[in-house]
């Protein structure tokens, strides 16, 4: 960078691009290096051919390249390269003398140099000069022992000049450094090449010593078979698994023992080994050994055979599950089962053993559940398989003392254990057994179970002091109670079994008081005592008010053969009816109501009938405001309402709701009788159309009154609950299809009870184009 004279610092100028949009034609790498390729220059020609015609000219060749080549040496003495190009070049002149020395000069410089090595030794072998190759080789190995090329360089050279002897020497020298496992079998495919069989097993027998592999022992156990030595290549199978023993076993080794013996027919000794290697060999490196076993079985063996191998595999499968995961009882009821079909007592004995060792680590049920049934088919193995009574007692005590009885038990092992001791004819050890049971941790399925057992063998008075007992335990157990009743029922003692039923009602607490009460009166009515039987339903409906009780009352009541039977039917559902009317569940009453309708309808006369229709309450569909759990407004909500004719209450809305279907029904009658009388008469006087226009007129009147009228309905069933009905839907039944109103009878109707909606049936049809605009204009008013 250049400076001025008053030391300031000069910038270069930076060239400016004043166009910075691209070019047109973009130029890319493969164009330049094409263009490149294009222009390139020719090509020199190679320098003219030197001939050599007088010897003076090549010794000066001689000396000029000799120069060059001793000049790249002196330059570099580590380039092996320039070596061994000096010495090719003084080869290729038939110098053998110097290109030795050029040789020797550069081993000087780098001895562990195979390349050069092997070039030296080459160019002796190809000028024929044995004796020097000889040298060299020996001269190599000697040095770099571990180079194999070597070696193989040195045998092949004797073996090709005919001295097997020498080249025997050079193996034998080469395997007492113990090289690889090829060097070896090199040697014994040199013997074996000359039929030296002896020899080569000699090899054999240091070569296996000296690499103790697997496949080394089936290779030479294999030599063996190949040349006929079967008794040499057996005990050559038998020394290599003595030599391995069963820390180091292999599948391998057996699978070719094995197939060794197929081949000689020796099948026998094929299954004893296959047997022999499964026993011993871990199972997850046994699957080749499976598979051979399974194929030689179904070649050679018979259905025993092969179902003895499919056991011994799921054996062996089964045996790693449960070591994997020692708390897997499903895995263990597997294997058990396989045990049990296949193999003997003390091994199926052995398996459970080791399977109820495993005892769950928590003390809570539902981890022992799939536990006890180790026990139990421990016990029902010795009991009903190996048919030993003394050992299956002791499965048995030995589970009731591991359960903590404290925290919960299993009764089903009590129940079984007290069915064996039943079975082997020993009551009072099966007696003495439940009753440990219940004095330990009493349960519903004992008692049940020790119950079951007595009554079995007709020992009742034992089964009444066991319900005394289990009703001491469980007094709200309804079940109990009714099966106590029962005994003594099937017994004869019927006041006993009134005493238990009054006993069991008088409890303060029940689980199932319907089926309880129920049974209670079933037990009256098969005993045919009605009194008792009308006096217990008294008393139930001193306690509820149910719908179900009343109607079964009064289906009671029509069951018996009695004169009166019709009217104290219709006297309780009478009293069931104004007993209901408190009943906040109008579904029940309605229940009540179609049951006495059908009861009328079967039963009944015209009068009854017709009484219970005007019972049947309207169904109206109402909404109600709902409100979320914060109190905000959650919209409204449709539901089914119904209307008792009944209750006092009820009576406007259905006095409003009967007036405005009367209404509208004759309005509807109106107009099409005057239409049926303008087509009669083809036309009508003037003063006929102005009175008609009168009335159409004050049809038009009612028409909006009609409107005004559903309103005033609509508003006048809204409960002070914000609930409001929308659209009312009659029961079946229940309005009569015509009917009139009345003024005359308002103040009756609205003062009178269930009679309200159908108090015109009788009257007169008289002056009733009149009646409903007088009515209309009233409920105007």
């Amino acid at each position: 960078m250049a400076s001025t004279a008053a030391g300031k610092q000069r910038i270069p100028k930076v060239a400016k691009v004043k166009n910075k949009a691209p070019a047109e034609v973009q130029i890319t790498a493969e164009q330049l290096l094409r263009e490149a390729k294009e222009r390139e220059l020719e090509l020199l020609p190679p320098p003219p051919k030197q001939k050599i015609t007088d010897e003076e000219e090549l010794n000066d060749y001689k000396l000029k390249k000799r120069k060059g080549f001793e000049d790249n040496i002196r330059k570099n003495r580590t380039v092996i390269s320039n070596w061994i190009k000096y010495a090719q070049w003084e080869e290729s002149l038939k110098e053998v003398q110097r290109a030795r020395s050029i040789y020797e000069r550069a081993l000087d410089v780098d001895h562990r140099n195979i390349a050069l090595w092997l070039k030296y030794a080459e160019m002796e072998m190809k000028n024929r000069q044995v004796n020097h190759a000889r040298n060299i080789w020996d001269r190599a190995i000697t040095i770099l022992p571990r180079v194999n090329q070597f070696w193989y360089k040195y045998s092949y050279m004797e073996e090709m000049l005919g001295n097997i002897a020498g080249c025997r020497q050079v193996f034998e020298r080469w395997t007492e450094w113990e090289p690889e496992e090829q060097a070896w079998h090199s040697y014994i495919n040199f013997e074996l090449r000359y039929k030296e069989v002896d020899k080569a097993r000699s090899i054999y027998e240091r070569f296996v010593i000296v690499h103790p592999d697997v496949k080394n022992w089936i290779k030479y156990a294999r030599f063996e078979d190949k040349h006929g030595y079967i008794a040499h290549g057996r005990k050559v199978f038998e020394r290599s698994v003595e030599f391995f023993g069963e820390e180091h076993v292999d599948e391998n080794l057996f699978v070719a023992f094995a197939r060794f013996e197929e081949k000689q027919k020796e099948f026998e000794r094929v299954r004893v080994i296959y047997k022999y290697a499964l026993d011993r060999i871990p199972k997850q490196q046994a699957q080749e050994l499976f598979k051979f076993y399974t194929v030689f079985e179904k070649k050679f063996g018979d259905r025993r055979g092969i179902e003895d191998v499919i056991v011994s595999k799921r054996r062996f499968q089964y045996e790693e599950e449960v070591k994997a995961s020692p708390h897997n009882y499903d895995a263990w009821f597997d294997y058990l089962r396989l045990v049990e079909s296949d193999a003997d007592p003390d091994t199926a004995r052995e398996v459970y053993e080791r399977a109820i060792a495993n005892i769950p680590p928590i003390q809570e049920k539902r981890h022992w559940r799939r536990y006890i049934y180790l026990w139990i088919n421990y016990a029902l193995y010795e009991e009903l398989e190996v048919k030993d009574p003394e050992r299956t007692r002791q499965v048995y005590l030995a589970c009731l003392d591991l359960i903590p009885h404290k925290k919960f038990t299993f009764a089903k092992m009590w129940l079984l254990y007290g069915q064996f001791e039943i079975r082997q004819k020993n009551l009072q050890a099966a007696r003495r057994g439940l009753g440990t049971a219940i004095g330990k941790c009493p349960k519903n399925k004992l008692f049940k179970g020790y119950i079951e057992l007595e009554l079995q063998l007709r020992e009742f008075d034992r089964c009444r002091k066991l319900y005394e007992k289990y009703l001491e335990f469980a007094s709200e157990n309804c079940t109990t109670w009714i099966k106590f009743s029962e005994l003594e029922t099937i017994l004869g003692d019927t006041e006993r079994a009134r005493a238990i039923f009054e006993l069991a009602i008088g409890q303060p607490r029940l689980d199932m008081p319907e089926v309880l009460w129920k049974s209670y009166i079933d037990f009256e009515i098969e005993q045919e005592e009605y009194d008792n039987t009308r006096s217990l339903y008294q008393r139930l409906l001193q306690r509820t008010q149910h719908v179900k009780v009343w109607i079964s009352y009064a289906q009671y009541e029509l069951s018996i053969d009695t004169s009166d039977r019709l009217q104290r039917c219709r006297g309780i559902f009478e009293e069931a009816n104004k007993g209901l009317r408190s009943c906040e569940e109008k579904e029940e009453r309605l229940m009540l109501l179609e049951s006495w309708k059908e009861f009328e309808q079967e039963f009944g006369s015209d009068t009854t009938r017709e009484r219970v229709k005007k019972l049947l309450p309207e169904k109206v569909k109402k909404r109600r405001k709902l409100t979320a759990e914060d109190g905000s407004d959650a919209g409204w909500e449709e539901y089914y309402d119904y209307i008792f004719p009944e209750d006092a209450a009820n009576q406007p809305n259905l006095k409003l709701l009967a007036m405005a279907k009367m209404w509208k029904r004759q309005q509807q009658e109106e107009d099409d009788d005057e239409e049926d009388e303008e087509e009669n008469n083809g036309g009508v006087d003037r003063g006929r159309v102005e009175k008609v226009g009168g009335k159409e007129m004050e049809g038009e009147e009612n028409g909006r009154g009609e409107r005004g009228i559903d309103k005033e309905i609509t508003e006048d069933l809204a409960s002070p609950s914000s609930e409001k009905p929308i659209v009312s839907e009659p029961v079946p039944e229940k309005v009569p299809k015509e009917s009139t109103y009345n003024d005359r009878d308002d103040s009756d109707e609205s003062s009178s009870g269930s009679s309200s909606s159908s108090s015109s049936d009788n009257d007169n049809d008289d002056g009733g184009e009149k009646q409903p605009r007088k009515s209309n204009d009233s409920v105007k008013d």
